[in-house]
C-alpha cells in the first residue's frame, strides 16, 4: 500500500450537536465539518449522520484500485 492511499484511509471531522425541540419532544441535530476544507455537512438526525459515517468508512474501506474501476 502506497504512501497515498494509507493518506486517503483517515478521516476526521468536527462534531457539533444540539437540541432542538418545542418543549414537549426534544430531537438531536448534527453537523460535520472537514477540518482540512472546511466543509460543512448538517443532518437532521443523528441516525442520518451514523449513515453518513458509515458510507464514507466503507468507501474507503474498498480495495486499493477497486473505486476507480468502476469510473
Amino acid at each position: 500500500m502506497n504512501k497515498q492511499r494509507q493518506e486517503q484511509r483517515y478521516l476526521s471531522y468536527l462534531l457539533r450537536l444540539w437540541q432542538i425541540g418545542n418543549g414537549e419532544k426534544q430531537v438531536w441535530r448534527a453537523s460535520l465539518e472537514s477540518p482540512g476544507t472546511g466543509e460543512r455537512q448538517g443532518f437532521a438526525s443523528l441516525e442520518k449522520m451514523f449513515d453518513f459515517l458509515q458510507a464514507q468508512a466503507e468507501f474507503h474501506d474498498e480495495p486499493e484500485g477497486k473505486s476507480q474501476e468502476a469510473t
